[in-house]
């Protein structure tokens, strides 16, 4: 009985704290322990949603994210609500997910925000600013700095909830086809990149093109594309880019804390249980977490990997281009402003939060990494 209730209680803890993911990380439901009785506030009531995603299925970490997403709200729910996740083309394809979910065909989707950059410029913000903030800053910004409930006006107009689930960290500058020695380098590079950052290449002279990750590799060889950002040293490597790109640049610049996020129906999220509506929260917050720190984890082994691989070449980019990009960010941030109110609104909200940031920053983690090795 004593077990019984103990179990009971953390359950409705799970059910009623949203923010619970520190307590809930690592903690798995025993299915040889199953209540015979649920806690107050769960109906029975079966509900049913599916959940498209811009990631090819089981695709690692993010797919793999979504998936265990699904996992913990069936197990946290007693299955009250479960969840049905669709890999990007297996119900609609990867960049028409934000619609998909809009219209109502699925109730959740996953994604990134600055894929949807020519629907909602504003948007972008939300998941990277080329030479802004890292992953902690970011979420601090998200949720203690203002910008969720910007985040969330912003995207009411097109009936959807956002809210963060996963964090890529600090990306790898890309991988180049030739080296980048000066920025008259830049001029006629047909670059895969996407959002703030792909205008920022334009800007220098460059092409910015935009294409789901299963196109990358095959663009890549076929010169398509001469180079392509992705993620870290953990996906490029199993996407086996240094295979056909042999000059690796850091850092990235483009992209120095991506937040992935969840989006919701908004009917479907207000019809939706109060309890319900506080796992799914918890669910998200505990991916979050866990994103991170696998990306962290297996970014660490496969940079090993990669410096172990014959002719791959790992370089930085120059001071003089790094400072040009950044001249370029800066106006490519003042236009959006100027021309979408919506955007400068956030830009103001992150501006502001950044400067703050970079104060504390210079005392605390740059200056710890000044530190002699």
């Amino acid at each position: 009985m004593e077990k019984m209730q103990r179990r009971d209680f953390l359950l409705a803890a799970g059910a009623l704290t949203a923010a619970g993911s520190t307590v809930l990380l690592g903690c798995q439901a025993d299915s040889n322990s199953q209540a015979q009785k649920a806690p107050a506030g769960f109906t029975g009531k079966k509900i049913r949603w599916n959940m498209v995603t811009t990631w090819q299925a089981g695709f690692p970490v993010m797919g793999e994210g979504v998936d265990l997403f699904a996992q913990w709200i069936e197990e946290m729910s007693q299955g009250e609500l479960s969840i049905k996740v669709y890999g990007a083309g297996e119900l609609v394809p990867a960049m028409e997910s934000f619609e998909a979910v809009s219209g109502g065909a699925a109730q959740m989707g996953h994604g990134a925000a600055y894929y949807w950059a020519g629907k909602v410029p504003a948007a972008q913000f939300f998941t990277c600013v080329p030479f802004g903030m890292n992953a902690q800053q970011m979420s601090a910004w998200i949720h203690h700095g203002g910008a969720l409930p910007l985040w969330e006006n912003l995207y009411a107009d097109f009936n959807l909830v956002p809210m963060p689930m996963g964090n890529t960290g600090v990306q790898m500058g890309g991988w180049f086809n030739r080296k980048i020695n000066s920025l008259s380098d830049l001029k006629g590079l047909k670059m895969r990149i996407p959002g703030l950052g792909g205008q920022v290449l334009s800007r220098a002279g460059g092409t910015a093109i935009l294409s789901p990750g299963g196109e990358i590799y095959t663009n890549l060889e076929r010169g398509v594309i001469d180079a392509t950002e992705w993620i870290g040293p953990y996906h490029d490597y199993l996407m086996g880019f240094h295979k056909i790109a042999k000059y690796y640049y850091y850092p990235g610049w483009h992209e120095p804390g991506s937040v992935l996020e969840l989006i919701i129906n908004k009917r479907s999220w207000e019809n939706l249980p109060g309890h319900l509506q506080a796992i799914v929260r918890g669910a998200a917050a505990r991916v979050d977490q866990w994103m991170l720190s696998r990306f962290e984890a297996e970014n660490r082994v496969y940079l090993a990997k990669i410096k172990e691989e014959k002719g791959v070449q790992i370089l930085p980019f120059s001071p003089e281009i790094l400072l040009e990009l950044k001249r370029h960010t800066e106006e490519v941030l003042e236009d959006l402003a100027a021309k979408n109110p919506a955007a400068k609104t956030v830009y103001e909200s992150f501006s502001k939060f950044r400067n703050e940031m970079t104060d504390w920053s210079r005392l605390s983690e740059q200056a710890y990494h000044s530190l002699p090795a």
